[in-house]
């Protein structure tokens, strides 16, 4: 290949739909990313995101059903990501053995997320979720209406509710489009 066709190929990838939501690296910022607990109402769960020296960003705490409790969260918005060209929401992450969600809305000002739950397995895993596969829900409620068929997404999230209490740790090397 030569010099002028290897630069062609770089400035046209440059241009192709962006595919990467969020990757974390040593030395990322939290910013814009934001702790949603169930303290909103009254409940005593406490989530803390940090990034760690190997570069993960990493969701951890406690959540309790004390005093009607029992969720954390970590969510982010952003300028609209289309999802026009893409199939699929890939997470890379090292879990805690515990099962999570990964919400997804089109507009920040909906109120309903769109929802996919997985379960981690202690290991580093890469996790791929089918856009169709995430239903709609608002404060645990599923609504009568379709799956994600959105074309743009402008808030991710995680959330841990498993209805116990439990310390939680989701170490999250990024999140793209697939």
């Amino acid at each position: 290949m030569s010099y002028y066709t290897l630069i062609l190929v770089v400035f046209m990838n440059m241009f192709q739909s962006p595919n990467l939501i969020f990757k974390f690296e040593p030395g990322s910022s939290t910013d814009g990313w934001q702790i949603v607990d169930d303290r909103v109402m009254g409940g005593r769960s406490q989530g803390d995101f940090t990034i760690n020296s190997e570069g993960f960003g990493v969701f951890q705490g406690l959540v309790t059903t004390e005093n009607n409790g029992g969720f954390s969260s970590l969510r982010y918005n952003f300028d609209g990501i289309k999802t026009k060209n893409f199939d699929f929401i890939v997470l890379k992450l090292i879990g805690d053995g515990k099962s999570y969600q990964f919400r997804l809305k089109a507009s920040n000002y909906q109120r309903h997320s769109y929802i996919y739950s997985f379960k981690t397995t202690g290991l580093e895993q890469e996790i791929v979720i089918p856009l169709k596969d995430f239903y709609p829900s608002f404060r645990g409620r599923v609504f009568e209406m379709p799956n994600f068929d959105a074309d743009q997404i402008e808030q991710i999230a995680f959330l841990i509710g498993n209805k116990t209490k439990e310390l939680f740790s989701l170490k999250i090397k990024s999140i793209s489009l697939k």
